[in-house]
C-alpha cells in the first residue's frame, strides 16, 4: 500500500524580494494548474546580517564602511497535491539566486 501524500511545503529563499515573489508567484500558478488547493506565500521575518569593514587600515584607520545583506523568505503549503502536482514541481525552472526546498 503507496502512502498518499497530505500536503507539500515548498520553501523559498533568496537576497532578492522581488525574484522571491515572482518564483512564489510561478509555483502557485504550477499548483493550481494542476488542480491542488494551495495556501500562501506566507512571508517570514527577513533576516539581516550586517558587516562593518575598515575603509583603510593606515592613515584613516578609524573609518568604518557598513554592508547589509537581507535574506528574504517565503512558504507556500500545497494541499491535496496530485502526482501530476508533485512532477510538475520537480521539473519547475527556477531564477538564479532562490533556493527551493521540498518538504
Amino acid at each position: 500500500m503507496v502512502k498518499e501524500i497530505e500536503s507539500i511545503r515548498v520553501k523559498l529563499q533568496g537576497y532578492d524580494s522581488v525574484v522571491v515573489d515572482r518564483s512564489a508567484k510561478s509555483i502557485m500558478e504550477t499548483a493550481i494548474g494542476t488542480g491542488a488547493k494551495v495556501t500562501g506565500p506566507i512571508p517570514l521575518p527577513t533576516k539581516r546580517k550586517r558587516f562593518t569593514v575598515n575603509r583603510s587600515p593606515h592613515i584613516y584607520g578609524s573609518s568604518m564602511e557598513h554592508f547589509e545583506v537581507r535574506t528574504h523568505k517565503r512558504i507556500i503549503d500545497i494541499v491535496e497535491p496530485t502526482a501530476k502536482t508533485i512532477d510538475s514541481l520537480q521539473h519547475l525552472q527556477m531564477p538564479a539566486g532562490v533556493e527551493v526546498e521540498i518538504q
